[in-house]
């Protein structure tokens, strides 16, 4: 079995001129498309780009109401959990109802 022979620069381009002939007489062997054939697709396609235009924008509008309600139940939950700060008189209130109850414990026992 004979060693690999490293090909010239003149055989690399004389092979890659054939390959380009080669691919040169495929592509003008191909029959051409008619008229009705291209606006057939060209409709097809440019239906097929409404349509993904139209599910994107239904999408980033489900999007967008999604964060707008996640928005509002934080909202309403913040403001459910916000509990208002005793006032001055519910405070004195508070202490004087735990002093009252030490001083009835100490009285019993």
């Amino acid at each position: 079995m004979p060693s690999f022979k490293q090909p010239t620069f003149e055989e690399r381009q004389a092979l890659a001129e054939k390959a380009r002939e080669k691919a040169l007489k495929k592509l003008a062997n191909k029959p051409k498309m008619d008229e009705a054939t291209i606006a057939k697709r060209k409709a097809a396609q440019e239906a097929r780009e409404a349509a993904a235009k139209e599910k994107s924008a239904a999408k980033r509008e489900a999007i967008a109401q999604a964060k707008a309600e996640k928005a509002a139940a934080a909202e309403a939950a913040a403001a459910a959990a916000a509990v208002p700060e005793p006032t001055e008189e519910e405070l004195k209130a508070a202490r004087d109802a735990k002093y009252a109850a030490r001083k009835k414990r100490k009285k019993k026992g």
